[in-house]
């Protein structure tokens, strides 16, 4: 369904995105922010399935800066790879790549979804990122560390309760700076629980997840 294309950030630096547009006329747009397993088949089909839905999708490859073409499974190594690469990568520059991805999706209303290490971006694009409707949040692990900013746009945040690398009392801290944003907790899922490509996928927590940002999007993007 979707295409690869190229993104210009304000600094210059030049990075991949897939892009995915709907079938007919777009409710809005949405960035799409990857895990830390790259533009990999599961972001593609994150993207597809709200182009589906009927909005233009953007993913924006936030490696790049390090290394192209990024593209792991969720095999160990893969996971040790991700990581490495996560740890290299700026917050600074991952929020100016989402920026391009945004400034892409020129003359429609926009949001951003994002997971794990995208989780965390989509709260910083949420507090730093003007020209946003809506920002929605995966188990964004790092969140906590920068709960004292204040979002420019409504935000969802979705966490599970048996996410080992999230403790509740993180979740209870950022709810406890921002007791407006809805936060919704999923008993018995863990960490990446609505990727169908990992063993901790949870079916019904993914499908609860899904319809209720569905629903917190078409309230504010279109």
């Amino acid at each position: 369904m979707g295409e690869t294309i190229r993104l210009m950030a304000a600094d210059g630096h030049e990075l991949g995105a897939y892009r995915a547009d709907p079938p007919g006329t777009a409710r809005g747009g949405l960035v799409i922010i990857q895990e830390i397993f790259g533009i990999n088949s599961h972001i593609r089909s994150v993207a597809d399935g709200y182009a589906a839905d009927g909005y233009v999708a953007i993913a924006p490859a936030l490696f790049d800066r390090i290394e192209r073409g990024v593209e792991y499974g969720y095999d160990a190594d893969s996971v040790a790879s991700g990581r490495e690469l996560k740890g290299r990568m700026s917050w600074d520059d991952a929020v100016i790549d989402i920026a391009a991805a945004v400034a892409a999706l020129s003359g429609i209303e926009k949001g951003v979804i994002g997971y794990c290490m995208g989780g965390t971006l989509a709260w910083l694009a949420a507090t730093r990122i003007d020209g946003l409707s809506a920002a929605v949040s995966y188990y964004g692990g790092q969140i906590k560390d920068f709960r004292d900013e204040t979002p420019r746009c409504p935000v969802m945040l979705h966490f599970g309760t048996e996410d080992a690398s999230i403790p509740m009392t993180d979740v209870e801290a950022v709810r406890a700076a921002h007791a407006d944003i809805p936060v919704h907790i999923y008993e018995g899922a863990g960490h990446g629980f609505n990727c169908d490509q990992r063993g901790s996928y949870h079916a019904a927590a993914a499908a609860t997840a899904r319809e209720r940002t569905l629903a917190f999007l078409r309230q504010h993007v279109g």
